[in-house]
């Protein structure tokens, strides 16, 4: 499916094409998925990426400081988002409807072309839970719904970027039992970054739980990865992570080697399935990944990572 997506973007998206030629590549000599050429993430911020003249109907972007160029994703059918981020949730985590979702997601809500709070909003609204919702500053009564939904054994789901849930890890400790904590990365300029795993000691020590999950998701795709703990990440079937070497773009790492991290992501055929991120990791044999950083001198965006 990957390589037939590969020729219907090849003939269909001028910028991927354009971009593949460049590298000599083309529909008649790819071959296999490992020859397809990844497109860097950073042609989201100044190219127009989109397969097909069809209008989009939604446009995500990216959060950035004032000035600075954010990505945009034009999405021209939000059916297949939302078809994908409702397997993947029922992949990983069953029926939506057995969970309440409590969103805190500030930095999120204060803008407009969230992929996230689409998202979101969305999962809460299908869990039909009355209990369900986004927070905001009001921490305290997020404790005390945490504090009753946790005691009367209702499986809930809070979902929140990181410095968000470290201020309310600082302010208000408790100790759950039927509550996952999912942290979708980023300080946003709020607080000093932190590594995956003392963020995670942290957010553990405060809300008594054995693990903490994380949520990895990006403006440019359609689909996310999830991790249930440890930071190691898990994919859906129709998506999958590769390591390529930092010095070469065309080149791929053995497993459990740390270099870029590249994305196939089938939901995204619309636009472009093949991203290569700024994301720094290693992949495993059974195809679980970590991310690890950044690279050097990229822009630092807050989404759904941890900078060493």
């Amino acid at each position: 499916m990957a390589l037939e997506i590969f020729n219907f973007q090849y003939a269909n998206n001028p910028i991927y094409q354009k971009f593949c030629s460049y590298l000599g590549k083309s529909r008649s000599n790819v071959t296999a998925v490992e020859e397809i050429p990844y497109l860097p993430i950073q042609f989201f911020k100044s190219k127009r990426v989109i397969t097909t003249n069809q209008k989009p109907q939604l446009v995500f972007e990216s959060s950035g400081t004032t000035g600075q160029l954010v990505s945009k994703h034009y999405v021209i059918k939000p059916e297949i988002y939302e078809e994908s981020y409702l397997n993947t949730f029922a992949h990983f985590y069953g029926n939506i409807k057995d969970y309440c979702i409590l969103a805190l997601l500030p930095s999120y809500m204060e803008r407009e072309g969230s992929s996230l709070i689409y998202m979101v909003k969305d999962l809460i609204e299908r869990s039909e839970n009355p209990k369900s919702g986004f927070y905001l500053d009001n921490k305290v009564e997020l404790r005390k719904a945490l504090q009753s939904l946790d005691k009367s054994g209702h499986k809930t789901l809070l979902i929140g970027v990181s410095y968000a849930l470290l201020d309310v890890a600082e302010n208000h400790s408790m100790n759950l039992k039927n509550t996952i904590i999912m942290e979708t990365g980023g300080m946003k300029g709020r607080r000093i970054e932190l590594v995956r795993d003392e963020l995670h000691r942290i957010l553990k020590n405060s809300f008594g739980l054995e693990a903490i999950h994380s949520e990895y998701g990006m403006t440019e795709l359609l689909s996310q990865a999830y991790s249930k703990a440890n930071g190691i990440f898990k994919c859906t079937p129709w998506m999958s992570v590769s390591i390529r070497e930092t010095d070469d773009p065309m080149s791929t790492e053995t497993y459990g080697k740390i270099g870029g991290i590249n994305i196939i992501d089938l939901a995204n055929i619309y636009s472009c399935s093949f991203i290569a991120t700024q994301d720094l990791g290693k992949v495993y044999k059974d195809g679980s990944f970590e991310v690890l950083g950044r690279f050097d001198h990229s822009d630092v965006r807050g989404c759904n990572l941890m900078v060493l």
